[in-house]
């Protein structure tokens, strides 16, 4: 049975709505809802389904608490493991999604807040891997521990491969130097003799399995004997197979057909060493797949500097909290978020933003806990601390990045899911056909390349190939500043086709001013531009930012503002010492019913000349038409330049005044253009950009945004903009270089090359050698795979997709020129 908690029900007609919107849900059986308890009980005919459940209520019109758990996976080597866990996890009644990655060993899992506590991880340990939920520490406390959890695998790893190195080693000279050299043979048979070589081949070969072998031979069996075969399962059955003949032929030859009396000890031996040696070097590999996450934690200051009680103290960082002031030195890092209070400084924000030049701060401004500061001194007041602070989001966005799937990872899922079984069947079937229909000793022929099939198989790398290069990527998109807030928005991004872009704030620096005033007659200037900037006092629109701070330059006394109402995309109202004064466009005075009168004109040719023209209304009267000019940003040009080079058409979508907007629009070579249209209208025309299917990106930063960012197939909100802006986007930028979208976009392309190669090779890896192994190429001449060979190449198959992704570390951004984008 699953219980689902509702928010927001009121009334008896309100369980009856609900009701019925669950019982509609597909594989309900019974559904009783509590008003008082403000619960649903929802019995399935088959699996409990939590997230459709959801879904139900939401349509319906009220709310389900949920939210979000992240757990550390031990004990996960391939993508079948990776299904498997993602499976446990989805059975858990309310749970409602499962996403598991093999590189960073995390499941990130959405589930209903009333979910029993330990149910998680219970439902991972009954399918046999290990689980510990993270808790919302400090990002430098979580990167710690992942860190020593990375290094004490690592370091078992490395033990374990010497261990098996040494042990394997004399294995190898006795048994395989006896094949490649008669002296070699002839040495030990007069010395030890055949009988005892083998016996002591069966104790190293056993110390092998039982001893560094045994991580792989308990993970291997545990799965087999819960049905759910994984890649351990496969080395274990080849070795035991091997080892196990082997055996047979030293202690009990006879029950072996005449010429069948061969040992393979040192294979199984060897195979195990190989095995280990290879997962530390993979091992070795992904540990510096999260050296980006490792550098942004590593920015925080273990300790900062305090004024309480009238001393200076200095303290551990993480016992900083809102209120502190701290005090900044010259060349020092900022241990959290703030304002300054005192000094001026210029402080480099690289680390966040991308951008190289220093940022001047003084007093009132807002700092970022992780930036150096400069050659002055600061005081500042902690606003913002531990994982509330710019770069602990930095952080979560690009875990969270990290931890999703791109929609290419689900034709690996549909393989994986079939892999290990499949290749399990081609070993019992190249067994069979090699008993039946080998040469003499057949058994023997059998035997080594049923094993080979069994140990070439690597499910490893499919399951790396696609995780590792999301992660390096956007690891390394967040040292760049451009935050991928969904890992799904690295495929989406590569394949857009139109790029369109808000203009105010976003093409333009955002900080217009006021260059033109065009009075009714009988008008006086100041107490039109005086009432104008009482109007746009209350608003945080940068348009009306600049008629305030034109006020203020000429000294005007501003009155308060009251009955304000923003009407985005038009303008703004509100009562000004009793009196009703609208300021705004053309169309925001016409559906207030004011005529603009001769000021229309004026406002058409300051429109002309690219200037944003704004009407003033006193009342049922239009008094004055203002200009506001807005210079278009120094990285524009160079980056819309790069983004045409790049096959991109590039398109302008704004609210703002058409002649103005066309205006902007020329002097930076972009053709489509659509303006003067409300947030609503921004999402019409995204939609059609998209006609003949294209895919379409939007970049914005105003409140206004938030819609069209949230529509588009990939959101790009400029870090610089509004909050909200932020949250709908699926990418930001940290900085308001334009610049940084080539970077996204160029990032992105790399990606899906990398993980192209990564899954042409893990594909092709398996579908060419599984065969070889069979001996396909045998009845043709060819050659037939020894079982240690295989070995090598599955481990090195692994350290192989793990390496290219490494690659994307070295990327560097795009810049002014196409040239630079196309290298």
């Amino acid at each position: 049975m699953l219980v689902v908690p509702i928010e927001g029900m009121s009334c008896a007609s309100c369980i009856g709505r609900v009701e019925r919107a669950i019982a509609a849900v597909p594989g309900v059986r019974s559904v009783s809802v509590n008003l008082a308890t403000q619960r649903a009980a929802v019995r399935f005919a088959g699996q409990p389904n939590a997230a459709a459940v959801v879904e139900a209520i939401v349509r319906a019109g009220y709310a389900v608490p949920t939210t979000v758990t992240d757990l550390a996976i031990e004990g996960m080597s391939c993508a079948s493991c990776v299904g498997r866990v993602e499976r446990a996890l989805r059975a858990v009644p309310g749970v409602s999604e499962a996403t598991v990655n093999l590189a960073t060993g995390r499941a990130r899992v959405a589930h209903l807040a009333s979910l029993p506590p330990g149910s998680l991880e219970a439902a991972v340990s009954a399918a046999g891997y290990g689980a510990v939920r993270i808790g919302a520490d400090a990002p430098a406390a979580q990167a710690e521990r992942a860190r020593s959890a990375e290094r004490a695998e690592e370091r078992g790893l490395r033990r374990d491969a010497i261990i098996a190195a040494v042990l394997a080693l004399p294995l190898a000279v006795l048994e395989m130097g006896a094949h490649l050299s008669s002296a070699v043979h002839h040495v030990i048979d007069e010395t030890i003799g055949i009988a005892l070589s083998w016996k002591l081949q069966f104790l190293l070969a056993a110390a092998v399995m039982a001893w560094p072998g045994r991580r792989i031979q308990q993970a291997g069996w545990r799965a087999l004997w819960r049905g759910a075969p994984d890649m351990n399962a496969l080395v274990a059955l080849g070795t035991s197979a091997a080892f196990a003949y082997s055996t047979v032929a030293t202690f009990a030859p006879s029950l072996l057909p005449e010429g069948a009396q061969h040992v393979y000890f040192e294979a199984a031996a060897v195979i195990v060493a190989l095995i280990l040696f290879g997962r530390w070097l993979e091992a070795r590999s992904r540990s510096r797949t999260s050296e980006a996450i490792r550098k942004l934690v590593s920015l925080q200051p273990p300790t900062a500097r305090v004024l309480r009680d009238g001393e200076e103290r200095e303290i551990p960082a993480e016992e900083l909290v809102a209120g502190d002031i701290f005090l900044v030195r010259p060349g020092e890092r900022l241990p959290a978020d703030g304002e300054v209070i005192e000094g001026a400084s210029f402080v480099d924000e690289s680390m966040i933003t991308g951008e190289p030049v220093p940022v001047p701060k003084h007093p009132g401004v807002r700092v970022s806990g992780g930036t150096v500061n400069g050659t002055g001194s600061l005081r500042v007041r902690a606003t913002a601390v531990g994982a509330d602070t710019v770069l602990a989001r930095i952080v979560r966005m690009v875990e969270e990045a990290q931890a999703g799937k791109l929609p290419i990872q689900a034709l690996v899922d549909r393989v994986t899911a079939w892999f290990v079984p499949a290749v399990l069947a081609i070993a019992a079937v190249t067994f069979l056909v090699w008993l039946v229909a080998g040469p003499e000793p057949s058994l023997t022929f059998a035997l080594v390349n049923a094993v080979a099939v069994l140990i070439i198989a690597c499910p490893c790398a499919m399951g790396l190939a696609t995780p590792t290069s999301i992660m390096v990527a956007t690891g390394r998109a967040g040292e760049l500043g451009v935050l991928f807030r969904r890992g799904e928005a690295l495929q989406s991004l590569a394949s857009v086709a139109v790029m369109a872009f808000d203009k105010t704030g976003t093409l333009t620096e955002g900080r217009p001013e006021v260059t033109d005033l065009v009075v009714a007659p009988g008008e006086e200037e100041a107490a039109v531009l005086a009432l104008a900037a009482a109007v746009e006092a209350r608003s945080e629109h940068p348009i009306a930012r600049a008629i305030v701070a034109a006020a203020s330059a000429r000294g005007l006394a501003v009155a308060e503002a009251e009955r304000f109402e923003s009407v985005p995309g038009f303008g703004a109202v509100a009562e000004v010492a009793g009196r009703r004064v609208a300021v705004g466009s053309a169309r925001h005075l016409e559906r207030l019913g004011i005529d603009p009168g001769p000021l229309a004109e004026a406002a058409l040719l300051l429109a002309r000349k690219g200037r944003t023209p704004l009407l003033v209304a006193d009342g049922d009267r239009c008094v004055a038409a203002i200009a506001v000019a807005d210079p278009v940003k120094p990285s524009a040009p160079a980056a819309l330049s790069a983004l045409r080079g790049m096959g991109l058409r590039i398109a302008m979508v704004t609210g703002d005044n058409r002649k103005a907007a066309e205006a902007i629009a020329e002097s930076l070579g972009i053709v489509d253009v659509v303006a003067e249209v409300p947030p609503e209208g921004k999402v019409e025309a995204i939609a059609a950009l998209r006609s003949g299917g294209r895919t379409v990106a939007f970049v914005g930063d105003g409140l206004n945004d938030a819609p069209v960012l949230a529509s588009a197939d990939v959101g790009l909100a400029v870090g610089t903009g509004t909050d909200v802006a932020i949250e709908s986007a699926e990418v930001v930028l940290m900085s308001g270089d334009l610049r940084a979208v080539v970077t996204a976009v160029a990032l992105s392309r790399a990606t899906l090359r990398n993980i192209g190669q990564n899954l042409a090779w893990a594909f092709g890896y398996n579908a060419a050698l599984i065969p070889v192994a069979a001996g396909v190429l045998w009845p043709f001449g060819g050659p037939l795979l020894s079982p240690i060979f295989a070995a090598a190449a599955m481990g090195l198959s692994s350290v192989f997709v793990v390496t290219n992704a490494l690659r994307l570390r070295r990327f560097r951004p795009a810049r002014a020129t196409i040239g630079e984008v196309a290298r």
